[in-house]
C-alpha cells in the first residue's frame, strides 16, 4: 500500500498521541500503545485508499461516457496546483483543438504527490473549444490533500 503525505501525517500525529497516552492510560505498556497506534494508522490508511479508489471508479465511469473519443493527452497541459479557499487543489487544464471542427476534450487530471502516489484523480470536461483554439477548465480535487502536491494528466480524450 502506497503512503500518502496524508497518512504520514497522520502518522505523526498518532505518535504524539500515544505519547500523552503512555502517561495517562490504565494499560500503558508500550506493545498496548503501539498496538492502539497501528490500530489507528490503518484505519486512516484504509480510509486513504477507499476514497482513492472510489475517485478513480469515478473517473474511469466519467471516461467511459465519452462516446468515439480519440487519444488526445499530446494536446492537453496542465498547470501547477494551487489550493482554493475550501482547501482543495485546483489546476488550470489547456487543451489544444488541432482539429478542423468544435470539438470537446474530458480530461482525467491526477494529484500527486512529490514521490509520484496519487492522492486524488477528477475528470475535468473542457467544453465546445474551436477548431484550432484552445480551451480551458479548472479541475479541482474531491477533498483536501496535504503537501506538496503535483498534477499530471491521465487519460484525455476528444470528441
Amino acid at each position: 500500500m502506497a503512503w500518502n503525505r496524508g497518512a504520514a501525517a497522520l502518522t505523526t500525529a498518532v505518535a504524539v498521541a500515544l505519547t500523552a497516552l503512555t502517561g495517562c492510560s490504565d494499560d500503558s505498556s508500550p506493545s498496548s500503545v503501539a498496538s492502539k497506534a497501528a490500530s489507528a494508522v490503518a484505519s486512516i490508511g484504509s480510509q486513504a485508499t477507499a476514497a482513492i479508489a472510489s475517485a478513480t471508479a469515478e473517473a474511469g465511469r466519467r471516461l467511459d461516457e465519452v462516446k468515439n473519443g480519440v487519444d488526445a493527452k499530446d494536446a492537453v497541459k496542465v498547470g501547477t496546483p494551487t489550493t482554493d479557499s475550501a482547501g482543495r487543489s485546483t489546476v488550470e487544464v489547456t487543451a489544444d483543438n488541432k482539429a478542423d471542427s468544435t470539438k470537446s476534450f474530458a480530461v482525467q487530471v491526477e494529484f500527486k504527490d512529490t514521490g509520484g502516489n496519487l492522492l486524488d484523480t477528477v475528470v475535468v470536461t473542457v467544453s465546445d473549444v474551436p477548431a484550432g483554439k484552445s480551451g480551458t477548465a479548472t479541475a479541482r480535487s474531491n477533498r483536501k490533500l496535504s503537501g506538496d502536491v503535483k498534477a499530471e494528466t491521465g487519460t484525455a480524450l476528444r470528441y
